[in-house]
Parts: structure tokens; C-alpha cells; sequence
């Protein structure tokens, strides 16, 4: 386990359990047989398929156990596991085989289940947001009306109120909320091309095949997008967004802390082995650590809108190295900043 979202010690600061539930193979795994359980039916209800054929594919598919270990070394061979998975539905599909993946591909597949992912981690990280706008407002109401020196590149300028850097965290949730409200239909949509993204597999049928098969998975029945990556790009630029403005805040938190002079008192954990003294303000160190990370892992991100023709496998498999770190930090950045509002007991310049 080398990532620090699922070490088994490195986890208790950085983990989310139920973001990496969204996120784990089991959940794609998941969407993917949705996906072509969706299609089978679909086929069916288009005529491209006999419908009872391609009902009992359907749910042949549903009730197939898949062999994770034969997707793992299909991933080896083919560079990705549908066409083990496609083989192995087949299988189970017996003489329906025919309404298995016709017409499909595997980043149809692949991309729907992550746009099904999307979808989902957007309704949990919208849900993280709107309890920290209302941690914060709480915050406000309780001590807002406190003095503290403001300070500009770290010097002492002149006095504001505890309200006013209290503003400087809160406000912006509301516009990144507003920004997965544009955004989201970007990324929430159903990627059904075929081969090279024609549909021409689907014998004039592939737009109403997307409408049956979207509403299938709660997606939106788009234009394929396979070698347009923008969508995915500007999730991932959200992601960031919202961790570069916890960070803000966790920076502001630890310059608050020091002890002379000391702005906010926090109560909770932070200990030292060797000084019984300190407290030190780890969660809010932990968002400036999120913070940067996404900043980095973003840039990483837009290499994958370089997608050479119709389809790109390199500039691909960037987007599954990179976008779940990303997400799993947003989701942790929210626990935590949600977290260092609780711990709170006094914010304000010492002895008003």
C-alpha cells in the first residue's frame, strides 16, 4: 500500500473512507457492469438485438462473478480490463453473446463509469461543502465580532475583525459550489462512440441507444467526448480550487497558533514525543499539505487534454493515476477543514 490514502498508519491523517468507497475498484467494477447491462438492454430496445436476447444478456451480466485476478492480467496484456471483462460476460451471456458490447468499446465502458463516479463524488463533496459553510458561519456568529490585527506579507497593518478572516474562508465555497453547478454537467455525461467515435457501429441508432442507455446509468445522453478531455480537466481545476482554499485557511490557522501571539486556541490532539508542551495545529497544516499537493497533481492532470486524434492511451492512463489522488485529497480537505472548525474554543487577538 504506497499511497497515503490507504497506508495502514499513513491513512489515519490522510484517509477517507468514504470517498475511496467511490473511488475503489469494486465501485467501478460496479459501473462498468451496469454499463453493459445498460447496452445489452438498449440494443434490444433499439432493434439491434432480439429484445428477450438481449434481456437474458442483461441479466447474464448482472449475475456474472467476475475474476478480478483474469482482469488484472488482461489489464497486463490489452493495457485495460475490458476486454477481459467483455470475454468473461460473454461467457456468461452463453447464446445471447451476440447483445454483449456490440457496437461498444472499451472507453465507453471506462469513461462512463468514471463520469458515474464524477457524478457521485460531486454529490458527497457537495455535501462536505454546505456543513463547512455552516461550521463557519457558526464560527462567525460566535466570535465575528472579535478584534485581530490584520496583516499584510505577514506584517502587522491595521486592526479588522475576526468576521473579516472568517469571509476570506467562507466565501469562496459558495462560488466553487457554483462552479460544480456549471461544471458537472461537463463530466456527468454517458461516453458511447464505438470504435473511433461515430456511433457508426450502431446502424443509425447510436443517439437513441445513448438516450436508453444514459437515462440507464443517471447520466446525460452527450456527444461522445473520448478524445475531449476538457470536462475531466475542469473537475479535476475544481478539485484544486476548493484544497487551495482549505489551504488558505490551514495556513491561516497555523500563523494564528504561534504561540506569541497566539490568535486561536484549538483543542484536540497535535502532541509531540519529545515536547510535552506543544500543541501542534495538524489539521490545519494537513490542508496547506492537500493544498499543494492538488496544485501540483493539477498540472500533472492537463498533460491528459493532449489526446492525439481519437484516442489517446497515454494521456489516459494519466487521468486514473492522478484524478482519484486528487479527489480523495478534496474529500480528506473537507473532513479535516471541517474538523479544525470544531476544535475551535477561542479565535480573536489576545486580552480584548
Amino acid at each position: 500500500m504506497i499511497s497515503v490514502f490507504e497506508h495502514p498508519w499513513l491513512s489515519g491523517l490522510f484517509g477517507d473512507a468514504e470517498l475511496a468507497a467511490l473511488w475503489s475498484a469494486e465501485a467501478q467494477l460496479g459501473h462498468m457492469i451496469r454499463f453493459e447491462a445498460g447496452h445489452a438492454r438498449a440494443l434490444g430496445a433499439c432493434g439491434l438485438a432480439d429484445p428477450a436476447m438481449a434481456e437474458h444478456a442483461a441479466r447474464a451480466i448482472e449475475a456474472a462473478r467476475i475474476d478480478v485476478e483474469d482482469l488484472a492480467r488482461g489489464t497486463a496484456r490489452d493495457g485495460l480490463p475490458v476486454p477481459a471483462l467483455v470475454a468473461q460476460l460473454k461467457q456468461a451471456a452463453g447464446e445471447a453473446s451476440g447483445a454483449v458490447h456490440s457496437g461498444a468499446t472499451s472507453q465507453d465502458v471506462i469513461d462512463s463509469a468514471l463520469a458515474c463516479t464524477l457524478r457521485d463524488t460531486a454529490a458527497l463533496l457537495r455535501g462536505r461543502i454546505e456543513v463547512l459553510q455552516g461550521r463557519l458561519a457558526s464560527l462567525r456568529e460566535a466570535h465575528g465580532a472579535r478584534p485581530l490585527m490584520g496583516r499584510t506579507r505577514m506584517q502587522a497593518a491595521l486592526p479588522i475583525t475576526v468576521a473579516h478572516r472568517l469571509d476570506a474562508w467562507r466565501l469562496p465555497l459558495g462560488d466553487h459550489l457554483d462552479r460544480l453547478d456549471h461544471g458537472l454537467p461537463r463530466v456527468a455525461r454517458l461516453q458511447l462512440g464505438g470504435p473511433v467515435g461515430t456511433r457508426r457501429e450502431l446502424g443509425g441508432q447510436g443517439d437513441t441507444m445513448a438516450r436508453h442507455l444514459a437515462q440507464a446509468l443517471g447520466l446525460d445522453p452527450a456527444p461522445q467526448w473520448q478524445a475531449r478531455r476538457d470536462g475531466v480537466a475542469e473537475f479535476a481545476g475544481f478539485l484544486s480550487l476548493v484544497t487551495g482554499t482549505l489551504g488558505k485557511m490551514g495556513q491561516d490557522v497555523c500563523l494564528m497558533a504561534q504561540q506569541a501571539p497566539r490568535e486561536i486556541s484549538l483543542s484536540g490532539g497535535g502532541g509531540s514525543s519529545a515536547m510535552a508542551h506543544k500543541q501542534n495545529p495538524v489539521m490545519a497544516e494537513l490542508l496547506v499539505t492537500l493544498a499543494r499537493f492538488n496544485a501540483g497533481q493539477l498540472a500533472v492532470l492537463h498533460q491528459a487534454l493532449v489526446h492525439e486524434q481519437e484516442r489517446s492511451g497515454a494521456a489516459w492512463q494519466l487521468e486514473w493515476m492522478v484524478l482519484p489522488q486528487m479527489a480523495m485529497a478534496t474529500g480528506r480537505a473537507l473532513v479535516s477543514a471541517t474538523a479544525l472548525c470544531d476544535a475551535v474554543e477561542e479565535i480573536g487577538a489576545p486580552g480584548d
